[in-house]
């Protein structure tokens, strides 16, 4: 059985840093991915149809967390699959923060701390998968990455 590969790979309007996706968004909060449209009242966050206009990349990522996360290989086919293994990443180091004795005041907050540590990006020494990524062009698109 292959891995699942993102379905915003059919998407060709999209902006590219180096080999990386900047994919829409569903958010209010201002920066550099174009913003989705907000869920239709009574929609849940968690139950939102791949094909809505509001499916987004956060969504696709937890939606296929679990399920790739047990692939050894995955064939990366565009820059939006690089979104969606960057996020799986993500996913991946914000657990490892969680411990089993936390409570969830205790966990949220230790993935918010996470969150706003500085991070690596393709191209920097510290980023994991470098082989499988390009670095940003310039500082600019960097910064833009960071967002």
């Amino acid at each position: 059985m292959p891995a699942y590969h993102s379905i915003f790979l059919q998407d060709k309007d999209i902006r590219v840093i180096g080999n990386f996706a900047l994919l829409p968004l569903r958010t209010r909060t201002r920066g550099p991915a174009y913003t989705l449209p907000a869920l239709p009242p009574g929609t849940a966050d968690v139950d939102v149809d791949p094909q809505s206009e509001s499916y987004d990349a956060l969504d696709e990522v937890l939606t296929l967390f679990r399920a790739n996360t047990f692939f050894r290989n995955f064939e990366i086919k565009g820059p939006a699959d690089r979104l969606l293994i960057y996020g799986i990443l993500f996913v991946s180091e914000c657990l490892g923060r969680i411990k089993p004795s936390m409570g969830s005041r205790e966990a949220e907050k230790a993935v918010m701390t996470g969150a706003m540590e500085q991070f690596a990006i393709p191209g920097d020494a510290g980023f994991p998968l470098n082989q499988s990524f390009e670095a940003p062009a310039n500082k600019n698109d960097a910064e833009t990455l960071r967002q």
